[in-house]
């Protein structure tokens, strides 16, 4: 019951934005991109601003690295070995390699975790963010070409492009250089940083009011469900177990490597074209799986079941 509680608000904004979008029939390319270059950079910059930095941040920052690129390596194989395109690997990498560890993995963890795992919670947010607004970019960028053969320099160009991450690299330098902002400035950067989070969510909405159930591609749907519900998990245990961090630390990171695929995901594929089908209905369909792997995944790593 707890976890239907945690996901109705959520699966709330996305009926708004599905039926908006039926009835209204939105640019949703043009509201992906307000987002992207507008919003979210405030919501970067407020997010790396107001968490102070410690020694940890290097070690859960490594470890969300390497489980990224873990992540990256094990779609890469499999799309060789199918023979996908640049396009295609690409997409799959959005849909399986990023975790929505923000508005969905925090209440979770302060559900089972209490006020520890919330803070850690927090932690991986601000360091998924940053891995989001880098290596996410990156590859929905060269995913944005129809041709296999992709220019390094253009990705790399599309990338520097995008003001995500210059918020965060803001918000970290105010707040290494103790620079202060005034109540006034912070309520406007909040709010308008905010705002992405739920417009994010609408996007998602009315991307899936586009979808056509017939054209899904079923085999890297399923393919890429399994790593971001299953793979990532157990790629998370095998690389928490080395990790010198707290039993309880390690069981938070196992839990949210099994999270659903980020919203965020969806607003660059959208942007960038890169088959946001797939994306967006591995959003949906992960986020719908959850209630049954998820509950499984706690009482794996030992976490009590209030329910």
């Amino acid at each position: 019951m707890q976890f239907f509680l945690i996901l109705f608000p959520i699966f709330c904004i996305f009926i708004v934005g599905f039926i908006g979008q039926k009835i209204l029939n939105f640019d949703v390319a043009n509201l992906s991109k307000m987002s992207l270059y507008v919003l979210s950079p405030f919501l970067a910059f407020k997010t790396f601003y107001t968490h102070t930095l410690t020694s940890d941040y290097l070690i859960y920052i490594a470890y969300l690295i390497g489980l990224c690129f873990s992540l990256v390596l094990i779609v890469s194989i499999w799309s060789m070995i199918m023979k996908y395109s640049v396009k295609q690997r690409c997409a799959m990498i959005l849909s399986s390699c990023f975790m929505n560890n923000g508005n969905y993995g925090t209440p979770v963890l302060l559900v089972f975790f209490g006020t520890i795992g919330f803070d850690l919670g927090v932690i991986m947010m601000v360091l998924q963010q940053f891995v989001m607004s880098t290596v996410g970019i990156y590859y929905a960028a060269k995913g944005s070409t129809h041709s296999d053969i992709v220019s390094q320099k253009d990705v790399i160009n599309k990338v520097i492009r995008m003001p995500v991450a210059y918020g965060a690299f803001a918000g970290i330098l105010f707040q290494l250089c103790q620079i202060p902002l005034s109540k006034s400035i912070m309520t406007s950067i909040s709010m308008i940083g905010d705002s992405s989070i739920v417009i994010i969510m609408i996007i998602l909405g009315m991307q899936l009011a586009k979808i056509k159930i017939k054209q899904l591609d079923y085999p890297k749907l399923s393919f890429a469900l399994v790593t971001r519900m299953v793979i990532s998990p157990l790629v998370a245990f095998a690389m928490v177990y080395f990790m010198p961090i707290t039993p309880m630390a390690k069981q938070i990171l196992i839990v949210l490597a099994a999270m659903p695929s980020a919203a965020n995901t969806t607003l660059m594929s959208v942007q960038f074209d890169t088959n946001p089908a797939l994306v967006s209905s591995a959003t949906l369909v992960s986020t719908l799986l959850s209630l049954i792997t998820l509950p499984i995944v706690l009482s794996l790593v030992g976490a009590p079941i209030p329910f």
